[in-house]
């Protein structure tokens, strides 16, 4: 279509009333200003409605502002129109009546303001009467002095005593992240990450005062959450079909935001239609999502992972006895669950750890146990060292399996992690395994356990405290112009000047 068609098609933007503007009509009601809410309503039916009460001397706005005391919806949801209400900045929302359209109806027909009944009313959310439980010390839960801006200088267990608040950041950094918003999603990602290192749970605004990497918008977010024990905002996200079809084609292996956003900007909505749309190809990896996607869209319990790893080992241990072998991610922080299982595996000889991956492969195959596999090649060359770029993929050799996992395997009482009525006895797991050189092992034991935020905050801290360059490959001192060696992660720790943070302490 042409710049003109297009144009054709948009519709001309109506000059906005100013606000109370009641032509020549007196107003009757003054302690009365209505504005009536156009979702659902339409604008045809909302234009309509005005008319009709300014008719008869209602005030009606047609801009939401801190003069309107009546608020009129028709057929929306509390918890949307709420979350829509709350994002328009208004000093004090709790203020206004915020009704159905049978209270207006009512209204119309007695030619006043009738009183406003339960039955009108959809202010089901209501606030909090004190932020702060009674008998709760509102002091800061730790000193705000031995809270670091840096991950890598706080421990951060599994216990996460502000999750209330932990959940929502990381939310509105996910729904950040899916409209490339980079700055908040750092932002609330870093906000998230010092609340989950606090000692005790947040129960005022004043406890936080001090601490880093908490911002005005964080602030604000924080303080909706305490006052109406919610996050009006995120409400609103969660029910955005922009966000709800992102999060869902992201859960798909193999599918990336840009990928999701090129779906959901074709019209599609579900992963039915996607499987069904003839102009869309699937590569391998995304065609193996949508296979098992039941299966791997489930989160890997703790039993299972363990379980994983006796296969992995066995396996390894059968090809190279001497190979070294250890468990990351989620997992080696202490994490019940997970996505996926992830892997490194060296030899302690240079060179060797070259095509372990591949007979590894062959060896699952061999088992029948394997359902997918993307291998990919070393593209890792210690000339180009240093990188003043970090990649989210470093430059090992590496597989990205899908396994088969039986009923019999997994220890416990609970045993594999399945569906209501699902009848087989396995489930199929993702895998992920990376095979780096001994002499660069310690640096991707490190990157490969994370946190994601912990592993950034360590990059940053030896950029900016250190002049070093820091990624999964190396340790370079940009001062003494020479890589630095490591066989152990506490190696990089000390080179860095840090005390060493165990993994476990590493859920930032």
């Amino acid at each position: 279509m042409n710049h003109a068609g297009m144009l054709a098609l948009v519709k001309k933007r109506k000059r906005p009333v100013e606000a109370g503007a009641q032509g020549q009509v007196e107003v009757k009601f003054k302690e009365v200003t209505l504005y009536l809410v156009e979702r659902k309503m339409g604008s045809s039916r909302r234009n309509f409605l005005t008319r009709l009460a300014r008719s008869k001397g209602f005030r009606v706005e047609d801009v939401l502002s801190d003069d309107v005391t009546h608020v009129v919806a028709e057929d929306n949801q509390a918890e949307v129109l709420w979350a829509w209400l709350m994002g328009h900045g208004l000093r004090d929302v709790s203020r206004l009546a915020v009704l159905d359209i049978s209270w207006f109806t009512d209204s119309m027909r007695e030619g006043r303001p009738v009183r406003v009944e339960t039955r009108h009313s959809i202010q089901v959310r209501e606030p909090v009467v004190s932020n702060t439980p009674t008998g709760t010390d509102c002091s800061p839960p730790t000193a705000v002095a031995n809270v670091s801006q840096y991950a890598c200088q706080r421990r951060t267990t599994t216990e996460n005593h502000n999750k209330i608040f932990t959940d929502v950041m990381e939310e509105l950094a996910e729904s950040s992240e899916f409209n490339e918003s980079k700055g908040p999603c750092l932002a609330f990602r870093q906000a998230a990450s010092v609340l989950k290192s606090l000692p005790s749970a947040v129960h005022c605004l004043k406890a936080i005062q001090g601490l880093p990497c908490l911002g005005e918008h964080t602030k604000a977010v924080m303080e909706e959450i305490l006052t109406f024990g919610r996050s009006f905002k995120v409400e609103e996200i969660r029910c955005d079909e922009r966000y709800q079809a992102l999060k869902l084609f992201t859960s798909v292996f193999g599918v990336g935001p840009k990928t999701a956003e090129k779906w959901y900007r074709r019209g599609l909505r579900s992963l039915q239609e996607i499987l069904t749309e003839p102009n869309i190809q699937l590569n391998r990896m995304q065609r193996a999502g949508f296979l098992y996607y039941s299966d791997i869209s489930k989160a890997v319990s703790k039993a299972e992972a363990k379980a994983v790893g006796c296969i992995i080992e066995e396996t390894v241990h059968w090809i190279a006895p001497d190979a070294i072998l250890a468990l990351t991610g989620g997992f080696r922080r202490g994490k019940e669950y997970g996505h996926d299982v992830d892997f490194l595996l060296t030899m302690p000889e240079m060179g060797k750890e070259e095509g372990l991956l591949l007979h590894v492969i062959d060896r699952l195959k061999d088992q029948g146990i394997l359902l997918y596999c993307d291998y990919q090649g070393s593209t890792f060359d210690v000339s180009k060292l240093p990188s003043c770029r970090f990649e989210d993929m470093d430059c090992f050799q590496k597989c990205f399996l899908i396994l088969r996992l039986e009923q019999g395997q997994v220890e416990g009482e609970r045993g594999l992690q399945r569906d209501p009525g699902d009848s087989r006895g396995w489930r199929a797991v993702r895998v992920d395994l990376v095979a780096p050189p001994v002499d660069r092992y310690a640096f991707a034991l490190l990157g490969w356990t994370g946190s994601r935020q912990f592993g950034r905050d360590l990059r940053t801290f030896a950029q900016k405290e250190r002049q070093m360059l820091l990624d999964n490959h190396a340790l370079y001192d940009k001062t003494k112009k020479l890589c630095l060696l490591a066989t152990t992660e506490e190696d990089i720790f000390a080179h860095l000047g840090l005390e060493y943070v165990e993994p476990w302490q590493r859920n930032a």
